[in-house]
């Protein structure tokens, strides 16, 4: 029975990895594999699929839609309103139209650490993204990688940031949201160093070989449909982002606003700003705030369908003797952990999926081996941050397919080498420092 759970597993893994990258749709393909992984483990599919797959998909949707609704919404009024423009106008004059890609990486940077939810950046970000990369002519498929970069790897598992993955782990170590001292530091600072790196290079190789913008045919549709009558005072357009993250951020410790709360103030000074600047009709922006509820829906049935699966999978024997088997590596602890995290965050596709499941099974186990608390919490949180953006991940076929309107063999090997390589390459670098210091 328990080679029969691996293969289910591990046929179920690949089979929805190349079922992704072939376009085939992600709900399908995680049911579908869901269905394989329950009967090579001998789970009851009744219970497998109405009990177990439904708990992760409605407990994902109860969680994160109010704020991927709103996110959506505030995006396409972002887009509609003129502001994307306007941000990227003078995001050229500050940075120069070179230096598209790194502002993209640093706007989702900021919002990212600001504490706004990743599809909320997503969102937020790729009206400008499209307008950096339209003025410097650069290959659209390229933009995908810079929003993902700039909002999961390096901003989501380094000290200090506001994202779920760390704050996690805080829940399980006793520590804080600044734990693993310089070396943590240091490892968040080398993925975006050699992150940054690489895309420049891939970039450029793609520009060289004579790669031009060329967006998908949605993609174009989409941003030719946006009105421009009237520019935006940049002030104006940048009102809604600061609120945005200053309410979360500021007026949180004085109001207790959270991110829904903050969303909607942001939603609503967009829409004045759009009235009062650029005299848009009410029926025009009923039409906006429909467009940004049917990107949410969609957006939030992706990742639920992928949260499922990995719930299917953890109740599996394969994956059980998979989590004793890393947990129980001599003289290697630190590396265990990171192993044990990666690997569960990979198979459930789902950074803040693999630690809700992984560390409530883990923590305890290293603990009582006497380490050091501030260590495993900065693994656990780099090892989050890795396989989890294989090409089945929520968050990376949201942003591919929904926000960019791309494809998973145009904009998918850009995302593996930034997203995946580059942080499970300095997760590796972390381990040794935390095991020799």
């Amino acid at each position: 029975m328990l080679v029969l759970s691996y293969f289910g597993l591990l046929a179920s893994l690949v089979l929805l990895v190349a079922l992704t990258m072939r376009g085939v749709n992600i709900i399908v393909a995680a049911v579908g594999c869901s269905v394989l992984v329950a009967l090579c483990s001998q789970v009851p599919l009744r219970e497998a699929m109405l009990v177990d797959y439904m708990d992760g998909f409605t407990g994902f949707f109860t969680t994160w839609f109010p704020a991927i609704l709103l996110g959506a919404i505030f995006g396409q009024l972002m887009d509609d309103s003129g502001a994307a423009k306007a941000i990227a106008g003078k995001s050229r004059q500050w940075f120069g139209e070179k230096r598209a890609v790194a502002a993209v990486v640093g706007a989702a940077a900021i919002l990212t650490y600001g504490g706004v939810s990743v599809f909320v950046v997503g969102f937020s970000v790729y009206p400008i993204a499209y307008e950096l990369f339209r003025g410097a002519d650069l290959p659209h498929r390229f933009i995908p990688v810079a929003m993902v970069f700039g909002s999961i790897s390096f901003t989501m598992t380094s000290p200090g940031s506001p994202e779920v993955q760390n704050l996690i782990p805080t829940e399980y170590f006793g520590t804080t949201p600044i734990a693993g001292g310089l070396i943590g530091i240091f490892s968040g600072l080398l993925i975006l160093v050699i992150g940054s790196l690489a895309i420049r290079r891939t970039i450029g190789r793609a520009v060289a070989a004579g790669e031009t913008f060329d967006p998908p045919a949605a993609a174009a549709a989409r941003a030719a449909s946006t009105p421009a009558d009237r520019p935006v005072p940049i002030l104006a357009a940048l009102a809604p982002m600061v609120v945005l993250v200053g309410s979360f951020n500021v007026f949180s410790f004085v109001f207790d606003i959270r991110a829904v709360e903050a969303l909607l103030i942001a939603i609503l000074i967009s829409l004045v700003l759009g009235f009062v600047l650029l005299n848009r009709r009410l029926a025009a922006r009923i039409r906006t705030l429909g467009s940004g509820a049917d990107n949410a829906l969609v957006a939030t049935a992706n990742t639920c369908a992928v949260v499922g699966f990995g719930a299917v999978v953890s109740q599996t024997p394969a994956f059980d003797q998979i989590v004793d088997q890393l947990t129980s590596m001599p003289g290697l602890e630190y590396a265990g952990l990171a192993m044990a995290v990666t690997v569960i965050a990979g198979i459930t596709g789902s950074a803040s999926g693999g630690l809700g499941i992984a560390l409530p099974i883990l923590a305890p186990i290293y603990q009582g081996m006497g380490l050091d608390n501030g260590a495993m919490h900065r693994i656990s949180a780099l090892a989050s941050g890795g396989l989890d953006s294989l090409p089945h991940n929520g968050y990376v076929v949201t942003t591919v397919r929904v926000i960019c309107n791309e494809t998973h063999q145009r904009a998918y090997p850009a995302i593996f080498m930034a997203s995946v390589l580059v942080p499970s390459i300095v997760l590796a670098i972390a381990v040794v420092l935390y095991t020799i210091f």
